[in-house]
């Protein structure tokens, strides 16, 4: 078994906000993904393996893109995610066109980790810092009933073009998640920050931590997410726009008293690509990222 831990990254989605295929798109002064940092950054912060997860349409894309510059310096596997995966024929419904969500995602991942590892979004810059305190974490601190997530403060996780949606923490004297809210439409205003999703307004504090979707698993996490897989698909079936997420199964954990998350203070440098016009800004911060010596010239030269 491999002793260090894993990279899993969630590259199936279809970036509907974006109007294109994020995933695989370039950004860096040599056309790099952001993707592409994410594994950079886990190179050096001492993980062993990845894995993405991918649709099978795009899969051909993401290995000739990511195969050629990362062979030698960290092993790969690809893992695919369709509407059918893991859904046993009982529980297909032909009408179903929307993915099943990031903690689906992550199951489908089951049969090719045997390792702690991480979970991140392909189309999301998390920096270094966050790699290093969570590859400590994985290597050092996780357990079966303890597991973590790099926290981000809300006011940097915010886009200039629209709404954002962000899972908004509670947490406890020691740090460890109390639980999450999925808060879907969050925007500053006039100076605040404002959440208008679900039908309320409601202000989140700016030092508040957010879940960028960057979380630390201990392996046998995927006997408990098979658990609740197996009881949300009966409970919606015919519910053609259900997801079952990552943060559910957190809060899930949290209340059963079946494990604690860690939140993680690594969150220091974030941006992502959520509309089209977050591109240039991206462009540019990758840029300056480059010039003071943070990334070499050439990620893989």
């Amino acid at each position: 078994m491999n002793n260090k831990p894993t990279l899993l990254v969630l590259a199936a989605g279809m970036g509907s906000r974006y109007g294109g295929n994020k995933q695989i798109d370039g950004f860096g002064p040599n056309g790099e993904t952001i993707l592409e940092y994410s594994i950079y950054d886990a190179i050096r912060a001492g993980f062993g393996k990845v894995v993405l997860i991918v649709r099978e349409e795009i899969l051909q894309d993401a290995k000739d893109l990511i195969l050629p510059k990362v062979e030698g310096k960290i092993e790969v596997d690809f893992v695919l995610q369709s509407i059918k995966s893991f859904v046993p024929e009982a529980y297909q419904n032909p009408a179903r066109v929307k993915p099943y969500g990031t903690a689906h995602a992550v199951l489908c991942a089951k049969d090719a980790i045997a390792e702690p590892f991480a979970v991140i979004n392909a189309d999301d810059f998390y920096g270094k810092e966050a790699f290093e305190v969570l590859g400590k974490f994985l290597s050092n601190g996780v357990q079966p009933n303890l597991h973590a997530m790099v926290g981000y403060a809300i006011e940097h996780v915010l886009s200039a073009n629209g709404t954002v949606s962000r899972g908004v923490c509670d947490m406890n004297e020691a740090n460890q998640l109390v639980g999450m809210v999925e808060r879907t439409s969050i925007a500053r205003e006039n100076g605040k920050i404002i959440s208008k999703g679900e039908g309320e307004v409601f202000e989140v504090k700016e030092g508040t931590p957010v879940s960028m979707n960057f979380w630390g698993f201990h392996h046998a996490v995927f006997g408990d997410i098979q658990r609740m897989w197996d009881e949300f698909l009966p409970a919606n079936q015919e519910n053609l726009k259900s997801e079952f997420y990552i943060p559910s199964v957190a809060n899930n954990l949290i209340q059963e008293g079946k494990a604690a998350f860690e939140i993680l203070e690594g969150g220091k440098t974030w941006f992502g690509v959520t509309y089209t016009e977050d591109k240039p800004v991206v462009i540019d911060s990758l840029k300056k990222l480059h010039e003071t010596g943070e990334y070499p010239e050439n990620l893989w030269m």
